[in-house]
């Protein structure tokens, strides 16, 4: 069973830090782009960034200079370092892969259950 598991959000002051990680497991060839995005309540799920095999990075206009996407293939992990939160940054944070499993020639998207990421003082 192949798995998009992330962790590390939670409730966060605005001006502050917080760092989201996103393991797959299971049956795994290869992982081709990773990505964040964020729904807020009532909004849209919409693209924070992603990260190529390759490493080519693309960012959102609202999160760029503050956020920066991180993978690491060995760990077939990705990451989001979220700095100098804003309160409109509260949002469900979900991981998103194109992972391709054994046996199949290309690739399939797949998302995680998404974690709460609350910025308020």
């Amino acid at each position: 069973q192949v798995q998009l598991v992330e962790s590390g959000g939670g409730l966060v002051q605005p001006g502050g830090s917080l760092r989201l990680s996103c393991a797959a497991s299971g049956s795994i060839v290869s992982i081709n782009t990773m990505a964040w995005y964020r729904q807020a309540p009532g909004k849209r799920r919409d693209l924070v960034a992603t990260i190529t095999s390759g490493g080519s990075i693309n960012y959102a206009d609202s999160v760029k200079g503050r956020f920066t996407i991180s993978r690491d293939n060995a760990k077939r992990t990705v990451y989001l370092q979220m700095n100098v939160l804003k309160p409109e940054d509260t949002a469900v944070y979900y991981c998103n892969a194109d992972l391709r499993v054994p046996l199949s020639t290309s690739y399939r998207n797949y998302w995680g259950q998404g974690t709460q990421v609350t910025v308020s003082s």
